[in-house]
Order: structure tokens, then C-alpha cells, then sequence
């Protein structure tokens, strides 16, 4: 997958220590997350940078392209699914939330999967989560099952498969 990744509204780039702070905000808008301080999730970001760049793929930071301002991340992961079908995530600040932005960098990321490759991406999304249901379905994601996940939460797996490749047709001979 690119390094970088852009759309008429945002600017799509891995995710590294850079973006520590917002990283921490984001996290306080869960009261579950993990209580870490500034280096810690510097590290923690460049490490996960690292393993993306191993693996081919990763989470990218989510930009405003006018301002550069960060709403949230989207990319690849392993997730519950595997590095041959990765699995779709994102997620934005609170403030972000309603403006289109986690379908227009999910469909950048989905098309960047595709070219690079992969035959199938997968989603997991909990079961109350309407919004991100609304957005895989934009991107053509169908669900499959029902299973229960981290501490007793139900979550729908979703699945989206590579459009089907256009063959050319062989040329006629004379």
C-alpha cells in the first residue's frame, strides 16, 4: 500500500509518533481505553509504523487537506481477520463524526487494498454501531455472521470482495 493516499477532501499518510497527541485524545473519548502519557503512545505509534511497513500495510491519519487537521485514522489491519484479507478499520474523533470523512478515506483505503492485491477485505463492527454500518455498506460490504468478542460484546463480520477484473478481449487475427 502507498505511504500517502489522497482524496478531494483528505490527505491519507501512515500514522506514526507525530501523532501522539490526537492519538491520546482520541483515546480519552473511550473511559475503557488505557490510561498512557505522551511518550508512551509516540512509541507505541512508531512501533506500530514499523510493523506496518513490514507488513505492506497499515493505519493512516486521517488529514483535512485544506487545514491538515487530524479527524481520525483508517487503514488495514490484521484485526480478527488475516494478513492475506485484512480487516477494514477506522475511527474519528467525536468532533469529526457526520461529514463524510470515515466513507471517503474508507473508500480510498478499500480501493488502495484492491490495487494492491487483496482478493477480500474484512470489517468487524459491534452491533450497535449503526453508523459504521451505514459506511461499509457505501463501500459494498455484506455481512457474514454474528460473534461475540471482548467481554460478551456482539460483533457482525462483514466482508467485501475485489471487484471481478476485466479480461481484454484477444485481438482478432486477419
Amino acid at each position: 500500500m502507498p505511504p500517502e493516499l489522497t482524496t478531494p477532501r483528505l490527505r491519507l499518510r501512515m500514522r506514526d509518533g507525530r501523532d501522539a497527541e490526537w492519538s491520546l485524545a482520541l483515546l480519552a473519548e473511550d473511559p475503557a481505553a488505557p490510561d498512557r502519557g505522551i511518550e508512551e503512545e509516540r512509541e507505541r505509534l512508531d512501533a506500530h509504523r514499523h510493523a506496518a511497513d513490514a507488513a505492506g500495510f497499515g493505519l493512516y491519519t486521517i488529514e483535512v487537506a485544506e487545514t491538515g487537521e487530524p479527524v481520525g485514522y483508517c487503514g488495514l489491519i490484521v484485526g480478527r481477520a488475516s494478513a492475506e484479507q485484512p480487516e477494514l478499520a477506522y475511527e474519528l474523533l467525536r468532533r469529526h463524526v457526520g461529514n463524510g470523512y470515515a466513507t471517503e478515506a474508507a473508500a480510498a483505503i478499500v480501493d488502495a487494498g484492491f490495487a494492491a492485491g487483496f482478493p477480500m477485505l474484512w470489517a468487524t463492527v459491534a452491533s450497535w454501531n449503526a453508523p459504521s454500518f451505514g459506511v461499509l455498506r457505501k463501500l459494498g460490504f455484506v455481512a457474514t455472521r454474528r460473534a461475540g468478542f471482548d467481554g460478551g460484546s456482539v460483533f457482525v463480520w462483514l466482508r467485501c470482495r475485489a471487484p471481478a477484473r476485466r479480461h481484454r478481449a484477444a485481438p482478432s487475427l486477419p
